[in-house]
């Protein structure tokens, strides 16, 4: 039975080689499992694909895929799926946050029988803003986009080839690969863990890459952001008929004094930004549908390490 590790990487030069190490100290017991190390270079400035290749030249358990530029940690994930070769998977960070050992319990759940098996942490040891941003994320997934999604979060995957071959079939692009997983509805087993501290580097993961994640997600997995342009649409135009049937009426019966400015130009200010939020849902909707038609793929490998001519690469 052979196990890939699949390991996104951006400027991780210093964590590498530790992560393997680390993984092999966890599976020193399982020697009935193979380990494949499929590392996905998403840009990184720094040395990290010249350590990874030289690591792939010494273990051929490493393969070593490098993206031509930045495409994002999902698109990189995907790239990282598209060339595995295991019977089983799991996502893994490089920072050494998660623990390795907790891919010996996740492994023996999916050999009782889970096709996807969650790693989920048992307490966040984060600042308060991440905290309230991750609390806040899952609780709006959980209401309007994936409700099958737990309340605390999801932090590893591992997912049997059934559902690698599933996700690989899609190919979709802003996306969330969680929830791609959750999306195809396979059954579930969990396993919970502590994370430890991050032990080199600086994590990439900025509020900006955050932001987006929210707004793929929502686009990707849930009309609610349609439905609530249509809630709104709806509302805004009763009351603007109720307004004009007053004002008409107050007019033939000689009620209706002169309205003030200050009042005139605010209802005008607010209903153009009701109008230009709308037009924003409904443009990010439109810019993925235009984005998905013109077939570009998700990544561009811009060369391996590691690969047999026999490997996909």
């Amino acid at each position: 039975m052979k196990l890939s590790l699949l390991i996104p990487v951006l400027n991780e030069e210093e964590n590498v080689k530790g992560l393997v190490k680390a993984v092999d100290a966890a599976f020193a017991a399982e020697a009935e499992t193979e380990l494949e190390f499929v590392f996905v270079d998403d840009g990184s400035v720094d040395a990290t694909f010249k350590v990874l290749a030289g690591m792939a030249d010494e273990d051929a358990r490493i393969k070593v895929i490098r993206l031509s530029r930045n495409f994002g940690s999902h698109p990189a994930l995907l790239a990282a799926f598209t060339h595995c070769t295991g019977d089983v998977a799991s996502y893994l960070a490089a920072d050494l946050q998660d623990p390795p050992a907790v891919l010996c319990q996740m492994l023996q759940k999916w050999r009782e029988g889970a096709p996807v098996v969650w790693g989920q942490r048992i307490k966040r040891e984060e600042p308060l803003s991440q905290k309230l941003f991750a609390s806040f994320y899952y609780q709006l997934m959980r209401r309007y986009a994936l409700p099958q999604i737990p309340a605390g979060g999801l932090d590893i995957c591992m997912v049997d080839r059934r559902v690698i071959n599933s996700i690989v079939a899609m190919r979709e692009k802003n996306t969330s690969i969680f929830g791609l997983v959750l999306w195809s509805g396979f059954p579930q087993a969990f396993v919970h863990y502590e994370r430890a501290q991050r032990q080199h580097g600086t994590s990439r993961w900025t509020l900006g890459k955050k932001f987006k994640l929210v707004v793929d997600s929502f686009v990707a997995f849930s009309f609610s952001p349609i439905r609530l342009v249509t809630y709104m649409g709806l509302i805004f135009a009763f009351l603007g008929f109720g307004y004009g049937a007053v004002t008409i009426v107050r007019a033939l019966m000689g009620l209706n004094p002169v309205q003030g400015w200050a009042s005139l130009i605010t209802t005008v200010v607010f209903l153009s930004g009701v109008q230009l939020l709308m037009l924003g849902i409904v443009a990010e909707y439109l810019w993925r549908t235009l984005d998905e038609s013109r077939g570009r793929p998700p990544f561009v490998v811009y060369e391996t390490a590691g690969f047999q001519p026999t490997d996909p690469s």
